[in-house]
């Protein structure tokens, strides 16, 4: 595209000092950067998505205070993690943390365990261990 052309649309940047920087071709035909506030489909897209993490938060949060599942998934998703990147964080194997949001296996944890969870929640173990979500 064009320097030009490059989309200065709302979006939530456009409340801040920072733009997004875009490739583009200058009046001489060489690639040069614009920067941009913002492009509507990008945004749509952008805000789609946190929605859809807001309701898995709101889903998890059910499920702990129904005493469903543990506090490490409510956890997890507040801090936009999935199995995998959670087990990347603590050593443990997706398989593992999968059966720690079981609340029977979560309440025999050791205390080594939980500080490894609440480390890469950056919460204390009191704070998991009496979560309400």
């Amino acid at each position: 595209m064009k320097k030009s052309e490059v989309p200065q649309d709302k979006s939530t940047l456009e409340n801040t000092n920072i733009r997004e920087m875009c490739y583009a071709v200058d009046e001489n035909g060489e690639y040069t950067t614009e920067l941009s506030t913002g492009w509507d489909p990008k945004t749509i897209a952008l805000n789609n998505t946190l929605a859809e993490i807001d309701e898995r938060i709101a889903a998890a949060k059910e499920k702990v205070l129904k005493n469903e599942t543990s506090p490490i998934e409510y956890y997890m998703e507040l801090n936009r993690m999935d199995t995998s990147v959670l087990a990347g964080y603590t050593g443990f194997w997706q398989w593992q943390i999968k059966r720690h949001f079981k609340p029977s296996v979560f309440q025999k944890l050791s205390i080594k365990r939980l500080q490894k969870y609440a480390d890469v929640f950056e919460i204390t173990i009191e704070e998991l261990k009496n979560s309400n979500a």
